[in-house]
């Protein structure tokens, strides 16, 4: 067995620890998540996804959120909400932003081995419009969704990760922990101002 020296072993500890903050929901590095071969739907999750795409398309109905549980997060770079009541909040509110959004691409993807079946990953492309009339795009976002799921089958956690990128979170270190800080107020923010949306 060949032994590192000293400085060798810090160098290989640095490399591993940057490596390891740089993945993504999925475990992997961005290209590699975005690599990763599309699996059919499940008969078990065909409800989920179908609330997905409804969510992502701005087309939210009062039966959406019927998808996730009473205590559930989501994540995504600009906002944690928690509790179902703050995520319909959060895509109601994207409503009143973007009118329209198509789904231009979907794909649910086959897990990594270091990824529970109980967790759905998929890669999708959104394309928001700020005018609903409008022929080009305000923004197209391609983002990797991490959903977790419980035996019932309704997600418990909805992680979106713009660009297959790591969303800052506070155990990144100080900077983290002001950036998860910000999201906390602008999901808050979102609620006060947009309203919860219909009543289910």
């Amino acid at each position: 067995m060949t032994l590192l020296s000293p400085r060798s072993l810090v160098f290989a500890t640095h490399i591993s620890r940057r490596m390891s903050s740089a993945v993504n929901a999925s475990g992997l590095q961005p290209s590699e998540s975005k690599s990763l071969k599309e699996r059919s739907i499940q008969p078990h999750e065909e409800s989920i996804i179908k609330g997905i795409k409804e969510m992502y398309s701005c087309s939210p109905t009062e039966n959406t959120f019927k998808i996730y549980t009473e205590d559930a997060t989501f994540h995504d770079p600009v906002g944690i909400a928690k509790g179902v009541e703050s995520i319909r909040a959060q895509f109601f509110g994207l409503t009143k932003i973007f009118p329209r959004a198509d789904i231009l691409r979907f794909r649910v993807l086959e897990n990594p081995p270091t990824v529970p079946k109980s967790t759905i990953l998929i890669d999708q492309d959104v394309s928001y419009f700020r005018d609903a009339k409008s022929s080009s795009p305000t923004k197209t976002v391609n983002s990797l969704l991490a959903l977790k799921v419980n035996d019932a089958h309704l997600v418990t956690s909805h992680d979106e990760q713009w660009d297959h990128q790591k969303s800052s979170t506070s155990s990144d270190g100080f900077f983290g922990m002001l950036n998860e800080q910000r999201k906390k107020i602008t999901a808050s923010l979102t609620d006060s101002v947009v309203g919860k949306g219909p009543k289910m």
